[in-house]
């Protein structure tokens, strides 16, 4: 058997017959000297400068190149790391991506990338639905967003969609995009076949349970990163990284939001009410939250839309029988009057359970505020939260059940509880008003403002493209060294 080693800047990979062994996983290729797949190893060692490669059997020599020329190329590269990058952004359709939006978590969370990269002086540009308002450059793909988060597929919905992702891709092949980010696995599947060819990286931040679609089997192609060396997925917490295992992946970046925007309370108050708002659905575990406020005999204010979905609105039937009152709290104007106008009533009348329905975020804000605690007794390993970052933003703090992200989030005892079970959470309610409004406030300043994610994306997309412009050029350099494929057991000479 025949054993060699290829040295790569003080890396050694052995090689047994045509099994290289690495400090990733093993490949296999095909030929003894046609390396291009090479250029793998290097876009995931940023710091590689490879400036030589050899490779030996036994005493006998079989080729070297000097990359001097290269290295130096990467090392430019590296210098202009912090220059003016063009992101291209293909949104979602559910909703406009425009702020004030009610429930719209994704389209949230790219409105404020969006106007982040903006501010850092990048061009971003996103591709979306007419109806939206956006920061950077606005590219209508389809006139109007769909405007629910869920509906029925169907050959219309089908087609818009696909008008949408036609139209991002022409505009990727325009030439001038250094990033492409998407949200979704639909998008980035069709992006990915519809302008491979171009080389530009994408990026991808799924926002779902990462691990239902690797046991689906809708990842397996990007479980291959020989296959998809374009593809980083980017998670957004440590939970949701932990199901990335096997994916070209980056640094956790967390979602922040424009903390300037909310108001915040200045002191606790215990008089107030608990509130839970997000879409009503047995996940969200909006039954858990009026158990925890009948055992506490606290007044509870439940928001939310519920959505067109046969197991939603089964749930919100079954819960219908322990809401005491539905109120539709209409479109009074958000100003100085709108506690006094519109949540004392509430406070003040002698329902317990209250329903409010879907409100927009400048409501939420004000029913954040005025709280004196939010509830997030989440049912399922969700990868992040905004309703978290934004109830302490407005110095709310949140006593939340101990599932995906939310040790993350949340600072067990500083900025609210983090509990195991449904009593500790009914226990922890007497003790939610030692909380300090402001260390709410300022651990959402610190952790999860705008200008935090978008200076980790801006920092993540320069060295995307150092690597893949890197990774490029040795994987040309060597096609153009070996124009043919060698036969196995070839040696080049």
């Amino acid at each position: 058997m025949i054993d060699s080693s290829l040295i790569l800047d003080g890396y050694s990979y052995n090689k047994c017959g045509s099994e290289f062994t690495a400090k990733f996983k093993p490949f296999r290729v095909n030929h003894i000297a046609s390396f291009s797949c090479l250029s793998f190893f290097l876009s995931l060692d940023p710091d590689c400068n490879l400036p030589r490669y050899c490779s030996m059997i036994g005493n006998q020599k079989l080729l070297s190149i000097n990359f001097s020329p290269l290295s130096h190329k990467a090392d430019m590269a590296i210098k202009a790391r912090d220059r003016r990058l063009t992101v291209l952004h293909v949104a979602t359709l559910n909703q406009p991506i425009k702020p004030d939006l009610g429930y719209g978590p994704i389209e949230t969370v790219i409105y404020n990338i969006d106007k982040g990269l903006h501010a850092l002086g990048h061009r971003s540009i996103v591709a979306c639905s007419g109806d939206s308002g956006v920061a950077g450059e606005h590219y209508v793909t389809i006139e109007k967003s769909m405007g629910n988060y869920w509906s029925q597929d169907n050959p219309e919905k089908r087609k818009t969609l696909n008008v949408h992702l036609s139209k991002a891709a022409d505009r990727i092949r325009m030439g001038d995009i250094d990033v492409i980010h998407t949200h979704d696995l639909k998008t980035l599947e069709y992006i990915y076949d519809a302008v491979s060819g171009m080389h530009v990286p994408i990026v991808m931040t799924l926002h779902v349970a990462a691990k239902n679609y690797l046991v689906e089997g809708a990842f397996r192609r990007w479980c291959k990163p020989m296959s998809s060396p374009q593809v980083y997925c980017i998670p957004i917490s440590e939970y949701q990284k932990q199901d990335y295992k096997g994916l070209k992946t980056g640094n956790v970046v967390y979602h922040g939001i424009e903390v300037e925007r909310y108001p915040v309370k200045k002191n606790p108050d215990r008089e107030s009410y608990l509130f839970t708002i997000g879409r009503v659905t047995r996940d969200k575990g909006q039954d858990k939250a009026i158990e925890v406020a009948r055992k506490t005999g606290s007044k509870l204010i439940i928001a939310g839309c519920v959505q067109d979905k046969a197991a939603d609105r089964e749930f919100f039937e079954e819960l219908k029988d322990s809401i005491d009152l539905f109120v539709d709290i209409g479109k009074q104007p958000v100003d100085g009057d709108y506690f006094e106008d519109v949540i004392k009533p509430l406070l003040d009348c002698d329902e317990q359970i209250i329903y409010i329905g879907e409100v927009g975020s400048e409501y939420k804000k004000q029913w954040y505020r005025h709280a004196r605690a939010t509830l997030f007794p989440i049912q399922w390993g969700e990868p992040f939260g905004l309703v978290l970052i934004e109830s302490m933003a407005c110095g709310t703090p949140v006593i939340a059940l101990n599932r995906g992200a939310v040790p993350e989030i949340i600072v067990d005892g500083k900025t609210g509880f983090v509990v195991d079970s449904l009593s500790a959470m009914i226990e922890a309610v007497d003790r939610i008003d030692n909380i300090n409004p402001h260390e709410c406030r300022r651990h959402v300043q610190d952790n999860f403002s705008i200008a935090s994610m978008a200076y980790k994306y801006s920092d993540l997309y320069q060295q995307i493209v150092i690597d893949h412009k890197r990774s490029l050029s040795y994987r040309q350099l060597l096609i153009d060294y070996f124009p043919n494929p060698l036969q196995l057991g070839i040696i080049a000479t």
